[in-house]
């Protein structure tokens, strides 16, 4: 059974976001309402600015914690909003959980569309390991588009045979810019945030002239033989929902070790809501199945 705070963010948010959202096809505008929307980052983690690979981004540590293994962590956005600062609540909830937390501030679209993204995501990674992490210890997670980026970064290292994470979090991942999942019509109504009319607009954003069936822009299109395990996590009602479930179906038909978890009433990336008991359960259950893939100390 869903929680009470759940329910109450169900409806906080189809009034900040999705009645703002709705037919508003400027960039501007629609930026201001993603970022705009700030929810409470809960006390206890330190953010330290840093460059890793010449991509500009910030540290996020528990403040007096013992240094933990590493995650890279790549924020949602739609490719074209939000930053590093914005999603602090799921940083910081990761940095509670034992990690030291490298969000990269990769380049956004219009102005710099796909592959600008992964680029910078690949950048940041062959960063840290020329700082010495070696990446078996290293973990990459991400929601909504960072959940896409993630999976692209980590299609791109495999098919450059160079290594990838121990393991991904996925969070509500955006996997599919060409919007065929049924629950792109069927969650019409019942997603808290998003219009299913905006998602094509969003993907137009990052994909310019790149096919949206592109298996880097669109993992769900790719061969993902020979990804880490992945754990994915995604709300019932979210238009995005079977993004999540194919994701995962594909993802075991390739042989790569995938959990996924469907939560009822939450709403897209809910983890952001620290408040919501939902949000710190998905992080606690993201985080250990993380660490029980690191090489043990």
């Amino acid at each position: 059974m869903a929680s009470i705070q759940a329910h109450f963010l169900d409806l906080v948010v189809r009034a900040q976001m999705k009645r703002k959202l709705k037919g508003v096809t400027d960039l501007s505008r629609v930026r201001k309402v993603l970022e705009g929307g700030g929810l409470p980052v809960p006390g206890g983690a330190t953010f330290t600015p840093d460059t890793i690979g010449g991509i500009p981004g910030e540290w996020v540590r528990a403040t007096g914690a013992p240094t933990g293994p590493t995650l890279l962590y790549l924020h949602g956005g739609g490719y074209f909003a939000c930053s590093p600062k914005t999603h602090r609540p799921i940083t910081t909830a990761f940095a509670k959980h034992g990690f030291q937390v490298y969000v990269p501030d990769y380049r956004l679209a219009p102005e710099h569309p796909f592959p600008a993204a992964v680029e910078d995501a690949e950048a940041a990674w062959n960063g840290l390991l020329n700082r010495g992490h070696a990446p078996g210890s290293l973990t990459v997670a991400g929601d909504s588009a960072g959940g896409g980026l993630s999976l692209a970064l980590m299609l791109t290292l495999r098919d450059k045979a160079l290594p990838g994470p121990a393991a991904a979090a996925l969070l509500s991942p955006w996997t599919d810019l060409a919007g065929t999942g049924a629950s792109i019509i069927g969650n019409a109504k019942r997603d808290a945030m998003f219009w299913s009319v905006g998602l094509v607009a969003g993907a137009s954003f990052y994909l310019a002239e790149t096919p949206a069936q592109n298996p880097i822009a669109s993992p769900n299109y790719a061969d993902l033989h020979g990804l880490p395990p992945l754990i994915i996590h995604a709300g019932d009602r979210e238009i995005l929902r079977d993004d999540s479930v194919r994701l995962a179906e594909h993802a075991r038909q390739a042989d790569v070790a995938a959990e996924l978890k469907i939560w009822p009433v939450v709403c897209h990336v809910w983890q952001l809501a620290q408040f919501v008991p939902e949000a710190r359960q998905s992080i606690a259950e993201l985080a250990a199945f993380l660490k029980k893939h690191l090489p043990a100390n």
